[in-house]
């Protein structure tokens, strides 16, 4: 009895380590312009250059930097990215709704061809830097789509 206890607990072990699987995570931006008269660039952008953010990283205690380390800034920049063009809020006329259901199909179709890889949303991020009043005609919507996927 104790023999078939002990194997199932072993069994059980095999089990629960085979399913323990690790995630990877991939953030997808789309930035749509918010400038008149169709005078701004609207993307989607994804990066294709994976990363390694301990590279940058410097710790700091009690106010003193650790050694830092031999990596400069313009390292920080990836190489290989995908644009995918967007078109802008504003047309001539103002806001401009079919430019908006162009962007979102343009949107679907990107987020539908990342689950069909095996990607699933997790979180949707997103922030406007919007004209801030007379003169100043700029701003833009930025919203980052966060997927992961078990490897």
């Amino acid at each position: 009895m104790k023999k078939v206890l002990v194997l199932a607990i072993i069994a059980l072990a095999f089990v629960f380590e085979s399913n323990a699987q690790s995630i990877k995570y991939k953030v997808i931006t789309s930035i749509e312009s918010i400038v008149p008269m169709g005078l701004g660039r609207s993307r989607i952008i994804e990066e294709k250059n994976p990363m390694d953010a301990q590279k940058f990283t410097t710790e700091r205690t009690n106010g003193k930097k650790s050694k830092q380390k031999d990596v400069k800034r313009k390292d920080a920049k990836v190489d290989r990215f995908a644009e995918t063009k967007l078109l802008n809020f504003y047309s001539i006329a103002g806001i401009n709704f079919q430019n908006i259901a162009s962007n979102d199909a343009l949107l679907s179709s990107k987020m539908n061809t990342l689950v069909s890889e095996g990607w699933e949303l997790a979180f949707v991020n997103s922030a406007v830097e919007s004209d801030s009043g007379k003169g100043d005609g700029k701003g833009i919507f930025i919203t980052r789509y966060i997927f992961k996927k078990q490897i």
